[in-house]
């Protein structure tokens, strides 16, 4: 079983991998986006993301690159900015998934009033199909947490 599953699910299934993973999104405004062009090459963006009622939203300028490949091909990966310095605080941290563009008037007009964005706008929630953690451990181990939907989170450590 492998489906993907909104933020509110998988913060349930993993309450202490999503709140480091929100804490890391919420150190920096912006992070990076990748999603795939017309011809399958890849396209890294900056973007903002929220993590609101129970979703992981991605909105976009209207018409922009970014919301045009995702709407051709909903996959992304997402990746917090990693800050200054080589810390790394709470370990580098990676979202893939696929973008399902929200249409509905109410939910972009709740969106809206929490977030205040620029209009007009798209907004894209999330299914997520992985989520990655990586970290040093006592100066001494390479950590990387893995979740994928319906599987128990994998932790591996190497020296």
């Amino acid at each position: 079983m492998n489906t993907a599953m909104n933020w509110a699910a998988f913060s349930s299934a993993e309450p202490d991998l999503a709140r480091t993973v929100e804490t890391r999104f919420g150190a920096f405004t912006h992070h990076v986006l990748a999603t795939l062009r017309k011809d399958g090459s890849p396209r890294t963006t900056g973007l903002e993301v929220r993590f609101l009622h129970g979703e992981l939203w991605l909105g976009m300028m209207p018409d922009s690159l970014k919301a045009l490949d995702l709407r051709r091909d909903p996959r992304f990966a997402l990746q917090a900015n990693p800050g200054e310095g080589q810390s790394l605080g709470g370990g580098d941290v990676r979202i893939a998934g696929r973008a399902i563009e929200v249409e509905d008037a109410d939910t972009k007009g709740a969106y809206m009033t929490e977030v205040e964005p620029p209009e007009p706008f798209h907004l894209f929630r999330t299914e997520l199909t992985e989520v990655v953690r990586t970290y040093v451990e006592d100066d001494t181990y390479l950590v990387v947490q893995v979740w994928k939907p319906g599987e128990p989170m994998r932790t591996l450590k190497r020296t």
